[in-house]
């Protein structure tokens, strides 16, 4: 796990204090212990404690997150800005590879030719590649991308494995994070227009950080 976290004593000591500020300042709530830690994560990330009332997530949201990624699952990202704030170094431990199309050249030249947007090709060429099948899909931007997800999922049979669904915005952002609670995929969302890409990478590390102590605990046991 300590590579996950901050690597100086210093630094281990500034995280843990914002994160006790964090547990005492947001009270009581109706997340479970690994929920929770979820959740803290993203309030760290953002120092919004809306977020406590604004993220949801599926009874199977956690352990399918956590088995997908140990399992070496695609982490499929609606931008860059997502891959950038990951941790490669854990994900490479477990064998996943970060995936995104959105600026691939035939992705673009779909979207003009169809008068598409770039992020619903994407998740069609994902999709014809068979990446969306277990993967962990982390759409942090762009709404077209999760409503084709969605659609995806009910119309042509993609089976992710978890979709955090966290598109900032004006247009279709609230809506698109609605149409995942009725897709049958594990989910982690945050309701409304708030969103976006550093919230898919906390939700990301929370779940690897989750992981690493699962695996350590079963190790002191």
């Amino acid at each position: 796990m300590n590579d996950m976290r901050q690597m100086t004593g210093l630094g281990r000591k500034i995280e843990d204090n914002s994160f006790a500020i964090i547990d005492q300042e947001a009270g009581a709530h109706r997340f479970s212990p690994e929920e929770w830690e979820v959740v803290r994560r993203v309030i760290h990330a953002t120092a919004d404690f809306e977020y406590k009332e604004l993220i949801k997530i599926h009874p199977q949201a956690i352990a399918s997150g956590i088995e997908a990624l140990r399992n070496g699952s695609t982490v499929l990202v609606d931008v860059k800005m997502i891959a950038a704030g990951l941790n490669e170094d854990r994900l490479r431990a477990y064998g996943c590879e970060i995936r995104s199309y959105i600026s691939d050249e035939d992705v673009i030249a779909t979207a003009q030719k169809n008068n598409s947007t770039r992020a619903i090709e994407a998740m069609r060429k994902a999709h014809r590649l068979g990446v969306l099948n277990h993967a962990v899909v982390a759409i942090g931007n762009a709404p077209t991308a999760l409503l084709e997800t969605v659609r995806l999922i009910r119309e042509e049979g993609a089976r992710p494995a978890l979709i955090i669904g966290v598109p900032v915005g004006f247009v279709s952002a609230a809506e698109s994070k609605e149409a995942v609670l009725g897709s049958g995929c594990p989910f982690i969302i945050s309701t409304g227009r708030k969103g976006g890409s550093p919230i898919a990478v906390a939700i990301i590390h929370a779940l690897l950080l989750l992981s690493a102590k699962k695996l350590e605990n079963g190790k002191s046991a």
